[in-house]
């Protein structure tokens, strides 16, 4: 085993993120004592973004992410979607926050009996161009609320989860939404994977 950490390159550009990853990753390594088993350092690249499912588009980044940098990398999409609207507007979620605000997402659902909602995290690995992406998925259920909260990340103050004591995303102190979230189920997945590549 090596003895400085291998580090992993994050393809974003998104600085809350990176933060979040980065807690979530080597939170058991702080908590234990141990030395990380690996550091997580970003990449800000301009990736195509195709139609399709979750993991369709998470393979098609990451494999564009990997050409790019030509070498191993991770990439994150993230999805909400709407149980009444049968899973919309699910990968596309960026572009309809960017469109709508947290008050069009609510007026979007204003005409169905379900608000129900689901947050969907998808990490995806490569190893380097031309390998096969390894898809590393995390769900958390919730439902669509008025805005409440801090609103400097995305959607997190429309959305309500199941397990959140009745708060949204953005009125949780990070560490709480870590325990629960999307993003940390799924990378709960790879850290498990890219410690098991250290062994």
């Amino acid at each position: 085993m090596s003895s400085s950490p291998r580090s992993i390159l994050f393809v974003t550009g998104n600085a809350n993120k990176l933060k979040e990853v980065r807690a979530i990753l080597l939170a058991s390594a702080h908590s234990s004592g141990a030395p990380a088993p690996f550091t997580v350092e970003s990449q800000d690249l301009d990736l195509p973004e195709i139609q399709g499912t979750t993991q369709e588009v998470a393979r098609a980044k990451v494999s564009a992410a990997a050409d790019a940098i030509g070498g191993p990398c991770i990439t994150e999409d993230t999805a909400l979607g709407f149980e009444a609207l049968g899973g919309l507007p699910g990968p596309f979620i960026k572009y309809f926050m960017k469109s709508v605000g947290h008050e069009g997402l609510n007026n979007m659902l204003a005409g169905f009996p379900s608000k129900r909602a689901t947050a969907i995290c998808t990490f995806a690995y490569s190893a380097g161009p031309g390998s096969e992406p390894i898809i590393f998925e995390g769900r958390t259920e919730g439902k669509i609320v008025p805005a409440r909260g801090p609103t400097n990340f995305g959607w997190d103050p429309v959305f309500e989860p199941e397990e959140g004591n009745g708060q949204t995303y953005a009125e949780m102190d990070g560490a709480e939404k870590n325990k629960i979230s999307h993003r940390y189920r799924a990378l709960e997945k790879l850290r498990v994977f890219l410690s098991e590549q250290e062994a």
